[in-house]
Parts: C-alpha cells; sequence; structure tokens
C-alpha cells in the first residue's frame, strides 16, 4: 500500500486514525510515563531562586503544577533547546541508563562543556543569532551588502570560543572592517550594522540595537510620541545620533561577492553652516516644527557632541553604554528565557518599556543582576534555566492549571511546558540526525549552504522599517507539502540499498525491536500498545518485505504532530 493513499483514505486499526492535514496540524496525544516531581533542592541558589518565586506565582494563582517531564521528554527537550537536535538513540539510551541523581546536571555539563558538542552548540547558537541580527533571508540577496558565511563565522567562533555575552555585543555594535572572510582588515561583526546603517538616516540600526540589546522598541517614536507612555520623539533621533558617524562602504559594483567594508568617518552635523563641534541633527515634528537632537543614550547620558572621529567616537561610546545599562541584562535574561520556555516574561519578548510590564518582575530582575555577576556567561545562565523546575515539567496540563495558556492571552505562569513547533532549523538537524545522515555530512561550509538553501523555501522578507520577515514554516500549506513529500523526507523514508531504513531493516534487532528504534530515534520514547498494533499491520500488509514495512512506520512517525512538537 503506498503512503500517500493512507492519507487519501485514511487507516483505522488499533484506536488509530490517520488523513489528512490532522497528520501533522492536531496535537497527537504524547503517551509518557507519570513520575514524582523532582526536589527542587539544588546546590545552585539561582536555581533555587528561580523555583521559589515560580511556584510562589502558583500558590498566588491557585494552580497546580503538571507533573513533571519523563526523563526521555526533558532529554529530547535539552538537546533540541541547547543543541538546535533531537538526541540519536545511543544518547538517550546513555542518558536513561544513568541512574546517578545527578544525572540531568551531568547531561547539560556535557552538552555545554565536552567538546564533543562544540561544533553542535555553536551551530545552533550561531543560526539562532544569525536570524535574529540578520535574518534568514540576511546576505542571500544580491543587493545585500551582508556576508552570511563571514556573520556567522564571526558568531560561531565567538560561541565555540564562550565569549562573554557583554563583549559580543560590544563588538556587534562597535565593529568596523570588511564583510567578507578572506579580507584584510575582516571583521565579521560589520554584517549586523553593514546593511542597517545603508538605509535612509541608519532607521534600521537605531531599532535594531535598541530592540536586541535593550529590549526598548525606540522605532515607535520616529516619527510621534509614544502613545502609551511619556517617550517622546526626541528620544529616538538622541538614540539615532550615535549612528551619524558610521558609514557603509560597498566593495565593488552591486549585485558582486567583492562584499563591503563598515567605516567610522567624521559627520559634520546637518544644515548650513554647520559646526563640527557641535555636529547636530535635524528632525521634524508631525507639526511641522524642526527640532535638534544630539546623542544623548535612553537614560539620559549625554556624550560630547563633537562630530570628529578622533575626538568623541559615537559608536564605541554607545557600545560602552549599552553593556552598561540596566535594561541590557534584563533583555539578555528575558530573550534567554523565553527561548528555553516558549514565553519571556513579557510580550513580545523585546519589549520592556515602561508600558509593557513583566509577568515576574522580580525574578526579571534577580536573574538579570546574577547574570551580571557571571560575568555575562551565557552557559552559566542557561544551566540555571534549563536545571529549574518550571523547564522540567510536563507539557500535559491538568484541571488545575488549564487556564495558564498564553495563547488565550494570560501572561504565563510557567505552571506547564508550553508546546510550541521545532524552528524550522531545528527540524532540519532533527531530521538529519534520525536518519544517522549527520555521520556521511561533508564540511561544516556544505552543511550551512545544503540547509540554508531547504531553508529558503519557508522564508520571505518583506517591507517593514525594520526589515522584518514572513516565514511559512508553522503548520502552513508549504510546510505541510514538504513534510509530506520534500525531498528530506523522501531521503529520510528511501529504501536505497545502504540507507538508514536498509541498514535498520537488515540488522541484528528482532522486528519488534526496529518498530522501537523508530519510535526512540524521533520521539525519545518507546511506542505504546496502539502504535505496537498499527506497526503490526504494516508487517503483514507487507508480508516478507520488512523494509517497506518500516518505511511506511517511519514516514508515519515523521508526520506526526509529536515530531515537530518541542514537548
Amino acid at each position: 500500500m503506498r503512503r500517500d493513499g493512507l492519507i487519501n483514505k485514511g487507516l483505522t486499526g488499533g484506536g488509530w486514525r490517520i488523513g489528512g492535514l490532522m497528520l501533522l496540524l492536531g496535537l497527537a496525544s504524547i503517551n509518557t510515563a507519570s513520575a514524582q516531581r523532582r526536589s527542587s533542592d539544588n546546590a545552585l541558589p539561582q536555581i533555587a531562586e528561580i523555583n521559589r518565586q515560580i511556584s510562589g506565582v502558583w500558590d498566588e494563582y491557585g494552580l497546580r503544577p503538571s507533573e513533571p517531564a519523563t526523563d526521555g521528554e526533558w532529554c529530547r527537550r535539552v538537546y533540541l533547546d541547547l543543541i538546535g537536535r533531537i538526541p540519536t538513540v545511543e544518547e538517550l539510551e546513555e542518558f536513561l541508563g544513568d541512574r546517578s541523581r545527578d544525572r540531568r546536571e551531568k547531561l547539560v555539563n556535557m552538552l555545554l562543556y565536552d567538546e564533543r558538542y562544540t561544533e553542535d552548540f555553536a551551530r545552533n547558537w550561531t543560526t539562532i543569532w544569525s536570524n535574529m541580527l540578520i535574518g534568514r533571508t540576511g546576505g542571500n540577496d544580491n543587493n545585500s551588502m551582508i556576508s552570511r558565511e563571514g556573520m556567522q563565522k564571526y558568531l560561531r567562533d565567538s560561541f565555540a570560543r564562550d565569549v562573554p555575552y557583554d563583549q559580543m555585543v560590544h563588538e556587534l555594535i562597535a565593529a568596523s572592517g570588511s564583510t567578507q572572510p578572506g579580507s584584510d582588515d575582516f571583521n565579521g561583526a560589520t554584517n549586523f550594522l553593514i546593511d542597517k546603517v545603508n538605509e535612509e538616516n541608519a532607521a534600521q540600526a537605531t531599532a535594531a540595537v535598541s530592540r536586541l540589546f535593550l529590549g526598548l522598541q525606540v522605532q515607535c517614536t520616529q516619527c510621534h510620541n509614544h502613545p502609551f507612555n511619556d517617550w517622546r520623539q526626541q528620544k529616538y533621533w538622541e538614540m539615532n545620533a550615535f549612528f551619524r558617524q558610521v558609514r557603509a562602504q560597498r566593495i565593488g559594483g552591486r549585485g558582486d561577492n567583492g562584499g563591503a567594508r563598515l567605516v567610522d568617518q567624521d559627520f559634520r552635523g546637518e544644515g548650513a553652516g554647520a559646526d563640527i563641534s557641535q555636529a547636530v541633527l535635524y528632525y521634524e515634528e508631525r507639526s511641522g516644527y524642526s527640532r535638534t537632537a544630539f546623542p544623548v543614550f535612553v537614560d539620559g547620558t549625554e556624550i560630547g557632541r563633537d562630530g570628529r572621529v578622533e575626538q568623541v567616537n559615537r559608536r564605541q561610546e554607545l557600545a560602552d553604554l549599552v553593556v552598561a545599562s540596566e535594561y541590557f541584562e534584563k533583555a539578555a535574561v528575558n530573550r534567554m528565557w523565553g527561548h528555553f520556555l516558549g514565553y519571556g516574561f513579557t510580550k513580545p519578548v523585546d519589549d520592556l518599556g515602561p508600558h509593557n510590564v513583566p509577568s515576574h518582575p522580580e525574578l526579571l530582575d534577580y536573574l538579570g543582576g546574577e547574570f551580571r555577576k557571571a560575568s555575562f556567561n551565557t552557559k552559566t545562565l542557561m544551566t540555571w534555566i534549563v536545571l529549574s523546575e518550571p523547564y522540567a515539567l510536563s507539557s500535559r496540563m491538568n484541571s488545575l492549571n488549564a487556564t495558564d495558556d498564553p495563547q488565550l492571552g494570560e501572561s504565563p505562569k510557567f505552571s506547564h511546558f508550553y508546546l510550541r513547533s521545532m524552528r524550522a532549523e531545528e527540524l532540519y538537524e532533527s531530521l538529519i540526525v534520525a536518519t544517522q545522515a549527520h555521520l556521511n555530512r561533508g564540511s561544516y561550509e556544505e552543511q550551512e549552504r545544503q540547509k540554508n538553501m531547504w531553508l529558503q523555501q519557508f522564508t520571505s522578507a518583506f517591507g517593514t522599517d525594520e526589515g522584518d520577515e514572513q516565514t511559512t514554516f508553522n503548520g502552513t500549506i508549504p510546510q505541510i507539502l514538504m513534510m509530506f513529500n520534500g525531498d528530506l523526507i523522501r531521503q529520510a523514508t528511501s529504501e536505497r540499498d545502504g540507507g538508514f531504513l536498509d541498514r535498520l531493516a537488515s540488522g541484528p534487532l528482532p522486528g519488534p525491536k526496529k518498530i522501537d528504534y523508530l519510535y526512540m530515534a524521533a520521539l525519545s520514547r518507546k511506542p505504546d500498545r496502539q502504535e505496537r498494533e498499527m506497526a503490526q499491520i504494516f508487517l503483514e500488509l507487507h508480508g516478507n518485505d520488512p523494509k517497506k514495512a518500516l518505511a511506511d512506520v517511519w514516514w508515519l512517525v515523521l508526520n506526526g504532530s509529536e515530531f515537530i512538537f518541542n514537548h
């Protein structure tokens, strides 16, 4: 029986019914064993404080947290969130076979600090930060001055060397040099701002630095005063003044691969007879009146007004002010918490303005302060979060926490793990690992090239002032078609000689263990009774061709919603 025939006709048996779009979009029930709640005691005071403050909110709202996730669920979750892929069967079995009380701590330390995982860790966080800094399409347009390769090289080196977060951000804001690897003055950090300062009046640079590193949406005040707080248009243009010395220079003609260079040049100021020692810029209010602005940070800190770089390097001053700001550590913590828990303490995660009160203000302040005390070591912050009680909860709700649903507009209470779809990059890497294709991959550059080509089918840029992107990778038709019939799925379920399924079918494992292996490879658990009955139907259907039976089972497992969700 053809797998595409199963979609059209549906299959009823053993409690299963598989058909149409419900395969991908429906939330399949996730079968897991119940587990007793782990003790919230931990040697690290930061973890204990997270648990204390989060549980205090549960008590305040009368919520009962979900049961803890099983070890298999938690293991799959932490692999996805830390290194961007699901565990191999061997990695999963190694963890499940460890009976020590601190096995979770040991796994986290291994993924963060063991050199065997350095490349996976750096790849994952390079992907996350590349998407934040330049978008999924950044550098793919011939008119762009961004070198995607240069941006990724800078980030990959930074994460592989454990560069502190404040140092990395300082470099991204203040960078000068060439965007292109191999250039004499190559500095990959320049790719963050190169296209943004090329926009009129560096509007994108002003918005991106404020939003990404301070959690402040100053672009709202570019043309008018903020409608919900006392921020004024003046604040935007004072921040914008920090970028008036920076210039983007294209090397070669438009559309060639010569790269570009980011440089600082003297800014004489605007208007006739401008005085460079008082390098002013002008902006217009809605009323039509012209106003002046000089570089003033969001907290009111002024720097020198001289436009000569040798007197006042405005971007260097801005980088210093950003990493010293109280918003800096809060924005970093909020974003990191949102990565691991599905929601930050504010919505959106990059808006910490006075109009947007955090759901857990004391915890946000506390973790921000501790992050600064830890010298902005991102792996330390990650450890606190992934070893906390809320991160370890099951995604299955109970009768006393069903109201904890941020999708309904409620502020998150983190009384259960919030289901979320894998990022496109996570799905790609997980499919590669689940089918053991990672054992025969080419160079890092070739891997990234192939992945980038695959990702481009889901993302397109559209023209907002912030250079936003639109993704079609969230349960939409292109994603469904890709999962049903895309090249990657066809390769994953291929019955070719020497492929994953061929090796499994001809290997020493008995029939039921082969089915177990497929479920462990994709879902980090063994099949339940109904799933075993379904697999038996395929085995009987294909008679003496177990490889075809395994291929049908594997296709269904990969296309079930449980596979594409981080749960």
